[in-house]
């Protein structure tokens, strides 16, 4: 039967309450046409001439799709973040919504009782799937115009017993922490990028912002001496202002943008997750920058986004 495009690609209107009543061959249409705006594309030979196998056979899988040219047989799930995946398509669009709704994230856990899914894991691994679709290539756009730069620590506070932890009593804050240092840099009004890094010395700090703010561009970050000497490289400059004075904001110079951000990552981290693990910070920074750069959007928009990220990246379970 040759190929026939759905009627409407509407997800982007749709409210929570509407994703959830989705049928599964109405979550594919919707899949597909994300995908494919124009029809579907085979994976192997990029050819557009294209057939759905319908039938009755026990074998022909639902939404299979084949290749006239070169015979290949796919389905929209091939080549994305949902392939090999046994969870239903309705389940994989109803979690791309409310991952991408809420706006401090969504458990695993919740996302296992909100799914009906039959086991953690398989709920922590979707998750992660879903994060990888979010995550941006960070060299795609790089930052402009007045740059806000800041760290912070996440991590739980230290239990007595941990290996290299220590006393609760004895746990510093701020520079001093065990915890894992994360950076961000923001533009205001734009966009925002996010990761953890090692430590927070000149050079790891300098070379991140070199690597992702346009040369045009003005740096705002708080007193940390660590970022002296950014301002030769920026015809902008560098502006600073002095937490540890008390000053906050000097006109225009401040970090309040950052710290902005860093609320809402935080409050993700302590109310929603509790636990982040270090091995898999970068992806929930990832989670937390495409959320926040499709912040001006309506939920299904964002959602929309994330569903277009799907395509070519892979995340299986024993490398994660």
């Amino acid at each position: 039967m040759k190929y026939k495009p759905p009627k409407f690609n509407d997800l982007k209107d749709m409210a929570e309450i509407d994703v959830a009543r989705l049928t599964e061959d109405e979550a594919r249409e919707r899949l597909e046409a994300i995908r494919w705006p124009d029809g579907p594309i085979c994976p192997q030979c990029s050819s557009r001439e294209i057939t759905r196998i319908e039938g009755k056979a026990e074998d022909v899988r639902d939404g299979l799709l084949q290749c006239r040219k070169c015979r290949t047989q796919f389905t929209v799930t091939v080549g994305t973040v949902m392939q090999g995946s046994h969870i239903t398509l309705r389940q994989w669009v109803q979690a791309f919504h409310l991952m991408c709704s809420s706006k401090k994230g969504i458990s695993a856990l919740q996302l296992q009782r909100n799914l009906g899914l039959g086991s953690y894991r398989s709920a922590w691994h979707l998750s992660h799937r879903i994060r990888l679709a979010m995550q941006a290539d960070p060299m795609a756009a790089m930052l402009a115009g007045t740059v806000e730069v800041d760290e912070t620590y996440i991590g739980g506070k230290p239990r007595k017993g941990n290996p290299g932890g220590v006393e609760k009593s004895k746990s510093k804050r701020g520079r001093g922490t065990k915890k894992t240092p994360v950076l961000l840099l923001v533009q205001r009004g734009g966009n925002a990028f996010s990761k953890p890094i090692e430590n927070v010395n000149g050079k790891t700090l300098k070379g991140a912002i070199k690597e992702m703010v346009d040369k045009n561009s003005r740096i705002v970050t708080d007193e940390w001496t660590a970022y002296n000497g950014i301002s030769k490289h920026f015809a902008g400059g560098h502006h600073t202002v002095n937490h540890g004075a008390g000053e906050y904001a000097r006109g225009d110079i401040s970090t309040n943008t950052a710290e902005s951000y860093f609320a809402l990552l935080k409050r993700g981290v302590n109310g929603v997750f509790h636990h982040i693990s270090k091995q898999h910070l970068h992806r929930y920074c990832g989670e937390f920058d495409f959320r926040w750069n499709y912040r001006g959007v309506t939920d299904g928009e964002r959602t929309v986004e994330a569903v277009k990220g799907m395509v070519g990246k892979r995340l299986v379970y024993r490398s994660r």
